[in-house]
């Protein structure tokens, strides 16, 4: 028998869509607050936001008489025609939230417009209104979510433990605090201020307030635009990565998003900079005309699609290995922490540098203890957004900004207005080489360290790299060829594998039923190093390996560059001169095919610690 549901379960079964817990009330409602143009946010929750949520902004409002209709499903003031699902510009716009959390709590709501002289406070439970009337308060809006899931038991088993719920909370509002670094954003926990950014607009120092001084620190700016799309962010230099994806964060149009366009964006720009199973850290901030995207292919808009995939994928990738190109993404040598004595007194105190769980401040927790004893669990919104005005804390701020700006230079500022210069390796002045194996080089205010193999193999790889793409290969006949034998699996898929191995300048032809031989090599190997690499290619080749796919080619050339010299290869003074400027032509010269670094730096200020000049 078919019937229609009643609108009680109905709304359940809809709320379903868009509250799966509270991370999902506080993400719509935070959503809703940035969109109200508010520049000032608090976001309070107990027990991982089971029993308790609190979302206060200073932003627009709602007229008095529209209240109750933001209740209702499908309605909202960001779209009006289908046509406007082209171009959406605004971080909600199906009008389903409120509803949805209406429908499996109890909700209230109170606030007002700059036009009203008094606001409004509703309350309802379960899609039930039960209060609506007059009431003072500022402009902006309040809203407090209590009991989630009360009358869906069967939801509450699903959650995870306060902790877990919490987690999810404070790396989303973390993310978002960067996004709007413009906004001010407190996090209240059972409590405790976790963080509170000051919401000025400087990324740098809401990374450093949010996640931990240490990151802030590692950090290379990336600026780049290309016709409809601008990158903005920062990332970790090769030297300074992670065991997992984490701590790599994206933003699209303003939106927290997982994108495999990214991810794939940026492990095409570390390819060959990181080992396997090493990621960078990274802050991205793309930007990308609305209509070129569709933000509304996932029920909590965690997703986006892009109209040309590859286009993203590629701009992100040419924008971050140029950004890298600096010298900056040196691997530095430092001296242990423990032995550095910080002599500023602002230095603010950090919690262990987890993944992305925020630091906490001992004077923000003090601040919160005071703003409970007052608070206690009172709708006082005047005074809550007092709290944050107060003079004494603003000139506590200002001393930590002043030493922030002391201290992070050169990258104080945005990534758009401090982007550093491309390292000229050609100036460095060469010293000689140790150990038969690292050449030294200085410049003004730094000392270098070259480990001549993965220099050498970088040279090497990319000029396979050009020959492999050039239609001119730059090839040497051998006056007395030599012989490659091979396995006769290997000599099977020869049709697949000669053609590439010609495609870098090689020429073999057959010669005996496992047996080829090499007439002529790459202009730039030698006859030992020719040997090698195709020995070592074909080692990395299997019956299983699309030769047509550019960047399985790329993988196995890199693999095979593992013997180009040897690390006790003792150069001459020529020849390191002209392995430098070989490497200063690369275009990454900071790495090995494979992620090693090609050379460390020692500043000056490091070897005057060294020396306890300092």
């Amino acid at each position: 028998m078919i019937r229609v549901l009643s609108k009680n379960v109905a709304d359940k079964i809809a709320a379903g869509e868009v509250v799966e817990r509270p991370l999902s009330i506080v993400k719509e409602l935070v959503e809703n607050a940035i969109d109200a143009n508010a520049d000032s946010i608090i976001v309070e929750i107990q027990n991982g936001g089971k029993t308790y949520i609190r979302v206060t902004d200073n932003g627009c409002g709602i007229p008095a008489d529209e209240v109750l209709l933001a209740f209702k499903r499908h309605a909202t003031s960001k779209i009006e025609t289908d046509k406007d699902l082209e171009k959406i510009e605004t971080l909600g716009f199906r009008g389903e939230a409120l509803a949805s959390v209406a429908a499996v709590s109890r909700i209230e709501m109170i606030t007002k417009t700059s036009a009203e002289k008094t606001g409004t406070r509703v309350r309802i439970e379960g899609s039930e209104v039960v209060a609506n009337a007059p009431t003072g308060c500022p402009d902006g809006t309040t809203i407090i979510v209590t009991d989630l899931f009360y009358n869906t038991p069967a939801r509450q088993k699903f959650m995870k433990s306060d902790a877990a719920e919490s987690t999810l909370i404070i790396d989303l509002i973390s993310k978002l605090a960067l996004a709007y670094a413009s906004i001010r954003m407190r996090l209240v926990s059972n409590g405790n201020t976790l963080f509170s950014t000051q919401g000025k607009g400087n990324l740098l120092n809401a990374i450093l307030t949010v996640y931990s001084r240490e990151i802030s620190d590692h950090l290379i700016p990336v600026c780049a635009q290309r016709d409809d799309l601008e990158l903005t962010g920062y990332v970790s230099p090769p030297g300074y990565s992670k065991s997992n994806r984490k701590m790599q964060i994206f933003f699209v149009n303003g939106r927290v998003v997982s994108s495999k366009v990214m991810d794939k964006g940026v492990s095409d720009a570390y390819f060959d900079k990181l080992f396997d199973s090493r990621y960078p850290i990274c802050f991205l901030f793309l930007k990308a005309a609305p209509d070129k995207l569709d933000v509304n292919i996932h029920p909590n808009k965690k997703e986006v699609r892009f109209d040309d995939e590859r286009l993203v994928t590629d701009f992100l990738s040419e924008a971050i290995r140029k950004a890298l190109a600096v010298k900056e993404a040196i691997p530095e040598v430092k001296l242990p922490a423990s032995e550095v004595k910080p002599n500023n007194p602002f230095q603010l105190k950090e919690a262990p540098d987890h993944d992305f769980l925020p630091a906490f401040k001992e004077e923000a927790q003090s601040e919160s203890n005071e703003f409970l004893k007052s608070q206690k669990q009172q709708v006082d919104i005047k005074n809550l957004l007092s709290t944050i005005r107060k003079e004494d804390e603003e000139l506590e701020r200002e001393k930590q900004i002043e030493f922030l700006k002391e201290d992070s230079a050169p990258y104080a500022q945005n990534a758009h207005k401090s982007v550093p210069q491309s390292f000229d390796m050609t100036a460095l002045t060469q010293m000689g080489s140790i150990f038969a194996t690292y050449l030294i080089a200085a410049d003004e205010d730094s000392l270098y360290l070259i480990d001549q193999h993965a220099a050498h193999e970088r040279v090497f790889f990319e000029q396979l790299m050009g020959q492999y793409k050039n239609s001119e290969k730059l090839q040497q006949t051998i006056l007395t060829p030599f012989i490659i034998n091979v396995s006769y699996a290997v000599k099977n898929d020869a049709f697949d594998w000669l053609d590439t191995l010609s495609g870098v300048g090689f020429d073999l032809e057959e010669f005996g039923p496992k047996a080829f031989l090499v007439k002529a090599v790459p202009m730039f190997m030698s006859f030992e190093e020719a040997n090698t690499f195709i020995e070592y290619f074909l080692d990395n080749i299997s019956e299983t390996t699309d030769l047509s796919d550019p960047v399985k080619i790329e993988k196995i050339i890199s693999a095979s560059c593992k013997n180009a010299v040897k690390a006790n290869d003792r150069l001459t003074s020529e020849e390191i001169r002209q392995l430098i400027a070989d490497l200063a032509r690369c275009e990454n010269p900071y790495s090995c095919p494979h992620g090693r670094p090609t050379f460390i730096k020692l500043t000056k200020d490091e070897i005057e610690k060294m020396f306890k000049r300092k």
